[in-house]
């Protein structure tokens, strides 16, 4: 599947430099109006950067705002520079507002005025104001391209006024009904738009319980909202004023975008390290964490070295030190993992937090007396010893009920506190884990040791 798709696209790659070698555009044309933006980004990159420039004369500025939006920064950069001021002004203003303020926001002042001067004026005033809020609020993820209609329209009204702004508006499944005063009041479906009589009033169809944001609502919360309610699109609002909207494929951006953030916490691998970061670069954004667990690590080495008697003593022991300490990091990071993608996706108070810790409780009994019956029963097979096996079944039911609690607990902690609890990362559970692990193991083997030699 996947080396017919790259065939393909080798195939259409080498269809395109063709006509762009034979300066053929209607044929060009003809096989770029059967892509999606996605497609023509791809198609862009796989090329050689010598026919960059005559790829972009051969397209509309529409076709050029979709391209930018599907790139990287740099591409995306490159691309504008390639246009020039006047012509890359134009493509701008085509360009979905909060991509374009997300684009510019790591540029320098005068690289952004540049850019912006090519703009019309009330497009480049837009793009400024959804620059002035907070990174990752609702704020910088509206756009001003929806439709609203006044409370006193007729559906008639509404309805030719929809037919004037579709190709503007990101979405025409809700109409967004203001006030005089340009208050959000209520909201209109487009099925209930079409359903409608046509000499009714907007006001005797709307929805007037109307659920919205403020401009400076965590991305986190909108995402929420929009799952909860199933919608396509959630109205922000300043002071009960419209001022934008946060459309759903802006949040699969942002559902992504924290999945992938928290992923790379509970890794400690810190910031986005992907298949493009260069070695260096890689190895200095997961060595801060690393170095930190190395000590850490040292600690489990000094408890073993303090129960070298007893290990020296049974040397069966040593055997099962790495099941040991493996199970139980293995058990904190799944509780961990439970609870970080619970906090994400719902409320947690004190009644929901305590019923999670205690079913977790519950989880690491049964986990724990089922794994440890069977690693006894091993043990007693393997050595032929009834001790050995209490002593390694009842260290693991006891480290997998406090590595399942730790991998619970920790985050909520860290969650009371307002600090993000995707920070209490897999590799430091599980490396606390291992201590705990260690003394328990050990501590249980030195009380048996009489019996065990």
């Amino acid at each position: 599947m996947v080396n017919s798709i790259r065939e393909n696209q080798d195939k259409l790659t080498l269809q395109i430099i063709k006509q762009l070698k034979d300066g053929k555009k209607t044929e060009f044309r003809l096989i770029l109006d059967e892509l999606q933006p996605y497609d023509v980004a791809r198609l862009y990159e796989s090329l050689p950067q010598k026919h960059h420039t005559k790829f972009l004369l051969f397209m509309q500025p529409e076709e050029i705002a979709d391209l930018i939006q599907e790139l990287d920064k740099d591409n995306q950069l490159e691309i504008l520079t390639k246009l020039g001021i006047e012509k890359s002004g134009h493509v701008m203003d085509l360009m979905d507002n909060d991509d374009l303020a997300s684009l510019l926001e790591d540029l320098s002042p005068d690289k952004i005025e540049e850019l912006l001067s090519g703009m019309e004026r009330e497009e480049s005033r837009i793009v400024q104001n959804i620059m002035n809020y907070q990174p990752e609020t609702a704020g910088r993820l509206m756009t001003n391209r929806f439709v609203w209609i006044p409370q006193h329209y007729t559906v008639r009204e509404a309805a030719d006024k929809l037919k004037v702004f579709a190709e503007f508006s990101e979405t025409i499944n809700y109409l967004y009904v203001i006030d005089t005063e340009k208050r959000l009041v209520g909201v209109v479906s487009y099925r209930d738009l079409i359903i409608a009589d046509t000499h009714e009033k907007i006001q005797d169809i709307m929805y007037s319980r109307v659920i919205s944001v403020s401009a400076d609502t965590d991305q986190e919360a909108v995402a929420q909202l929009i799952e909860r309610y199933d919608f396509l699109a959630m109205p922000v609002v300043e002071n009960e004023i419209l001022v934008g909207i946060v459309t759903v494929d802006d949040i699969i951006d942002v559902v992504i975008s924290e999945a992938t953030e928290d992923i790379e916490k509970l890794s400690a691998s810190g910031k986005a390290i992907d298949f493009d970061t260069k070695a260096f670069v890689a190895a200095y954004r997961r060595l801060p964490w690393l170095i930190l667990l190395l000590f850490i690590g040292i600690v489990s080495g000094s408890i073993i070295s303090q129960f070298e008697e007893t290990l020296s003593k049974v040397v069966a022991l040593a055997f099962f030190m790495p099941m040991i300490a493996g199970m139980t990091g293995n058990t904190g990071t799944q509780s961990l993992a439970v609870v970080v993608r619970g906090l994400i996706t719902r409320d947690v108070d004190k009644g929901v937090a305590t019923r999670l810790v205690f079913r977790e409780l519950k989880v690491g009994l049964i986990i724990g007396i089922t794994c440890g019956i069977l690693i006894a029963i091993i043990a007693l097979v393997w050595q032929g010893s009834a001790v050995l096996g209490i002593v390694v079944g009842s260290s693991l039911i006891m480290t997998l009920i406090i590595g399942t609690l730790a991998g619970t607990v920790i985050p909520l902690i860290l969650y009371r506190f307002n600090i993000d609890p995707a920070v209490a990362s897999g590799p430091l559970i599980t490396t606390l884990n291992d201590i705990l692990s260690l003394l328990i193991y050990f501590g249980l083997a030195s009380m048996f040791i009489n019996y065990l030699m």
